[in-house]
């Protein structure tokens, strides 16, 4: 299976070429990302050396309670703007004239600024487990249109649940057998963490929670993360690939559907050929006895 990028590939390459360009140039480049998010690449008031980067993100309200605030200013320090340009959530700031000697480096951390975002919840969790200590309340964050990750911490474990919408039956069946692969996986590897997965009902440990959603095209996946992901050795790479699990379960039931259809295409070629080269057997007449004939 392919694993996504959790950088912006568009945000990455952009910045790069301008912060390598012989001189400052302008700029001015809309982009979106998964999950709703957009990007606005530009030169505030014309001035083409300085280049601002902004986000907007549907999750963003959510994770100012978990510090996303303090985490970015530990990764972008003085590039994040207090006052954001109006309309988005967050910006960074670029002053071309003083940028590190390792401009890709910075070109690449700032393509990180959804994923680095989203880690602030998961790390505060994470830290609560390592601490062994149980969290009072579980966080939930709406990174997708009427879907919600769900977080909660225990002493021994952290929790994460993702609920996600199907909006075709086929991904439905498509999804399920997904997700079995997922939780089976756990038999050949048992480093793997425990992935637990149910249909149309909400599992037990969302009971109490507002807006739940019901129904046959809802499904709810459940990953639970032992200390052995959630370490500071390992902690990075688990949010690399748990904060787009969303994004990666839509886009491989996607391709799946593609594969199938390559399929169904070629086999329907196939047929049309065979249909064309056959040829109907040439008529005879029969004689039945004099005079008459079929």
């Amino acid at each position: 299976m392919i694993l996504l990028e959790e950088n912006n590939r568009v945000i990455y390459e952009t910045l790069k070429a301008k912060f390598n360009a012989a001189k400052p140039e302008s700029v001015n480049i809309a982009a979106v990302d998964f999950d709703g998010v957009q990007y606005q690449i530009s030169n505030p008031d014309g001035d083409k050396g300085v280049i601002n980067l902004s986000a907007k993100m549907r999750m963003y309200e959510d994770l100012v309670a978990h510090g996303v605030q303090d985490l970015l200013k530990r990764e972008y320090g003085e590039s994040l703007l207090d006052s954001p340009e109006e309309g988005f959530d967050v910006t960074l700031r670029f002053e071309l004239a003083s940028l590190p000697s390792d401009k890709e480096a910075m070109a690449k951390k700032a393509s990180l600024l959804k994923r680095n975002c989203f880690a602030s919840v998961f790390e505060k969790y994470f830290k609560m487990q390592e601490a062994e200590t149980a969290s009072d309340k579980t966080a939930i964050v709406h990174y997708h249109e009427d879907e919600a990750v769900y977080i909660s911490a225990q002493t021994d474990r952290v929790t994460v649940i993702f609920s996600t919408l199907f909006k075709d039956p086929d991904d439905i069946v498509i999804g399920k057998v997904f997700l079995q692969e997922f939780k089976d996986a756990r038999k050949a590897h048992q480093q793997a963490p425990q992935v637990l997965f149910s249909y149309g009902e909400p599992p037990a440990e969302l009971s109490g929670q507002p807006n739940l959603l019901r129904g046959d095209n809802i499904g709810y996946v459940t990953f639970v993360l032992f200390p052995r992901h959630t370490n500071p050795t390992n902690r990075e790479n688990t949010i690399n690939l748990i904060h787009q699990f969303r994004t990666y379960l839509h886009y491989h039931i996607k391709c799946s559907k593609a594969y199938l259809h390559s399929r169904m295409r070629s086999k329907t070629s196939e047929f049309l050929k065979v249909l064309n080269r056959a040829k109907p057997e040439a008529m005879t007449e029969k004689k039945f006895g004099v005079g008459k004939r079929v």
